[in-house]
């Protein structure tokens, strides 16, 4: 498949041998639906909402389920977390899918609602991580996923503290920073008790035409697949993910991901205008098949991301994946609940904030420290139980 106006000649291992790399056409037509007033108007009304929404929860509740919880038990202050958060990630499934009409098709392999897994899938565009929440809404799972992500999305204001308290694992995206920091936070999440949707995107970075070719060129230079629809994946971090969490893993799920028509950006979701379907293809893979030693790990990963590019090849082609169907719709009336109950609380919040006594104002003032606080330098509370046994031991010991 050619690149509309962009192919790249480069010198190989110094023999002078040029060789074209060629990108496959990212849609830049028309848009699925066009913009008019009152789609701008109805996306700058969901903006709002999902914005004073996601402000009004995370003041309120985050300190009594991340900081009061969590001085007792780190497993019933993620519950916690899980239950109220979940509640509101809801909102841009339904934003999706019901509001906007994006018709999301499931194909492959069905993912049970139990066990703890690791999601590993292509970087398309820039929402990719968006729509692995309408599968994990579907299995009752939304407030339990977790993403590994590039760090300066930590600077996003309010969002930022919704990242750190759901226990994202922020990135530099570069191994020797990161070869430290990442095992820690991973460690963290091997009590079995916990629920777990860790979703790991291991290109590093979404798509475009020019990544492609430097991925290509790097991979010619290297003796690596030439890939075009998707990026060469770093392998240390996915490695990384696995050897900390193996033991408490139920399964990797390979999740592919392609746009029909277009690929969408944040404010296209918003807005409403694309994308006008998205397919999601799962595939369930046994823990005992991906190598425990790095090198063979690293080879692994490499095949899989040759077997997803000649996927989306395929797609390009037919316009689906196999054995599509493996999912339902979201069902309205537990959509339309959520979306109540969260409004509802938006709406008795704000009350108290402005309307009521000034004690809530000095809560609010400290809520926003406390969480601006635990973002800005990346800690957590340490349970007071936890620390008292400790200590007692040690004691004890001595």
């Amino acid at each position: 498949m050619r690149s509309s106006g962009s192919s790249n000649g480069v010198s190989l291992n110094g023999n002078g041998k040029e060789m074209e790399f060629l990108a496959p056409p990212i849609s830049n037509g028309p848009r699925h639906r066009p913009m008019t007033p009152l789609r701008a108007i109805r996306g700058v009304l969901c903006l709002v909402i999902y914005l004073s929404t996601a402000f009004m929860m995370l003041v309120y509740w985050a300190p009594i389920a991340t900081l009061l919880l969590r001085l007792f038990s780190v497993h019933y202050s993620r519950k916690a977390t899980s239950m109220l958060f979940g509640m509101w990630l809801s909102l841009w499934p339904f934003l999706f899918e019901k509001i906007n009409k994006t018709k999301v098709f499931f194909s492959g392999e069905s993912v049970p609602r139990d066990g703890r897994v690791l999601l590993f899938a292509n970087h398309r565009t820039e929402v990719d991580w968006m729509y692995v929440w309408d599968l994990a809404l579907r299995k009752g799972r939304l407030g339990n996923i977790k993403y590994v992500l590039k760090r300066s999305l930590m600077k996003i204001p309010i969002f930022s503290w919704g990242f750190h308290i759901f226990e994202f694992i922020s990135v530099e995206r570069k191994w020797e920073v990161d070869a430290t920091t990442m095992p820690k936070k991973l460690s963290t999440f091997k009590d079995a008790r916990d629920p777990l949707w860790l979703a790991v995107f291991p290109e590093g970075t979404d798509y475009t035409e020019q990544k492609c070719i430097k991925s290509q060129q790097f991979a010619a230079e290297n003796g690596l697949p030439i890939l075009k629809n998707v990026l060469l994946p770093k392998t240390k971090g996915f490695y990384a993910c696995v050897e900390a969490l193996r033991n408490s893993l139920n399964a990797v799920y390979d999740i592919t991901i392609a746009y029909k028509h277009r690929c969408p950006t944040f404010t296209d979701n918003v807005f409403g205008v694309d994308p006008s379907e998205v397919h999601i293809h799962v595939q369930r893979i046994p823990l005992h098949e991906i190598p425990a030693n790095e090198t063979k790990a690293s080879a692994w990963l490499m095949e899989r991301f040759r077997l997803k590019d000649q996927q989306l090849a395929d797609f390009a082609a037919q316009g689906h994946f196999p054995q599509q169907g493996t999912e339902g719709d979201l069902p309205m009336g537990e959509c339309l609940l959520k979306l109540s109950s969260v409004i509802s609380l938006t709406c008795i919040f704000t009350y108290l904030t402005f309307c009521s006594s000034v004690w809530f104002k000095v809560y609010v003032a400290l809520s926003c420290a406390y969480l601006t606080f635990i973002t800005y330098f990346g800690v957590m509370p340490r349970p007071i139980l936890g620390s008292a046994k400790a200590l007692f031991r040690g004691k004890k010991t001595t």
